[in-house]
């Protein structure tokens, strides 16, 4: 069974065949998902998602890519949008650097630093977005000891893990983790308690091996859990049960 932790069903990349796409899922073992909204026209569709669909659940959050738009009034329409009871998280948010295009760092970090405060306001967990950015991301995530979540779709190194860990973060693994040169990331599994590992497509993007290249949806995540049950020596079982339990935690999903 498979729990997606990040996932962007509202991208258009599902335009043509979203419903499909999503109701099929069930049938291939997926029994959850946490859409990540990225833009708030995404974190509108992912709230959306979740009414339409049981096993969808959404968070809500304005990428870095979009930091410059993070104001008075998008904060309170977050704080709004999360008011309903299957948005779990405040995400996805944080800091990238590789893009040069993206907006001013410093308007990066008082965006992050904004819905930071209101994951600590709503008492959410957050879904962190890291590019290129650890140690002003690791500064900032210091700044909000209350505050836990996940480091998505994480490429930092062992020891920025380390750190992170000790914070309370569980640590996200794509499809990265299945290509030629993940030496880093392999690296970081293999030292990442089994009470703190989550399985994500990021879904369009990042399929993994044997899929690289084709669109990613969330039952691709079969091929993330044999290379962390390869990694870690455990069997399948053990890292489907393991990364299930930790996201339902982490979401306070009890069901």
């Amino acid at each position: 069974m498979i729990f997606d932790s990040h996932a962007h069903y509202d991208d258009e990349a599902f335009n043509e065949d979203r419903e499909k796409v999503i109701m099929g899922l069930n049938d291939k073992g997926v029994i959850g998902v946490l859409n990540c909204g990225a833009s708030m026209d995404g974190a509108r569709m992912s709230v959306e998602l979740s009414r339409k669909y049981d096993f969808v659940y959404a968070a809500v959050g304005v990428h870095p890519e979009y930091a410059d738009v993070v104001n008075d009034k998008v904060i309170s329409e977050l704080r709004d949008l999360a008011r309903f009871s299957k948005v779990r998280a405040i995400g996805e948010i944080g800091l990238d650097y590789y893009h040069e295009e993206n907006p001013d760092r410093e308007i990066q970090k008082a965006a992050f630093r904004r819905q930071m405060e209101l994951a600590c306001e709503l008492k959410l967990p957050v879904v962190i977005h890291d590019r290129d950015a650890h140690k002003d991301t690791l500064d900032i995530l210091k700044e909000f000891p209350q505050v836990i979540g996940t480091i998505h779709c994480f490429s930092g190194s062992l020891e920025f893990a380390r750190e992170c860990l000790k914070l309370g973060y569980y640590i996200g693994f794509t499809g990265v983790i299945t290509f030629k040169n993940a030496k880093k990331i392999i690296e970081v599994a293999r030292e990442v308690p089994m009470d703190r590992i989550l399985v994500e497509t990021d879904c369009p993007y990042m399929a993994p091996v044997p899929n690289r290249g084709k669109r990613n949806e969330s039952d691709y995540i079969k091929y993330i859990i044999q290379k962390i049950s390869e990694i870690k020596c455990k069997s399948i079982e053990e890292i489907e049960d393991a990364t299930i339990c930790n996201i339902k935690q982490l979401l306070k999903i009890n069901k």
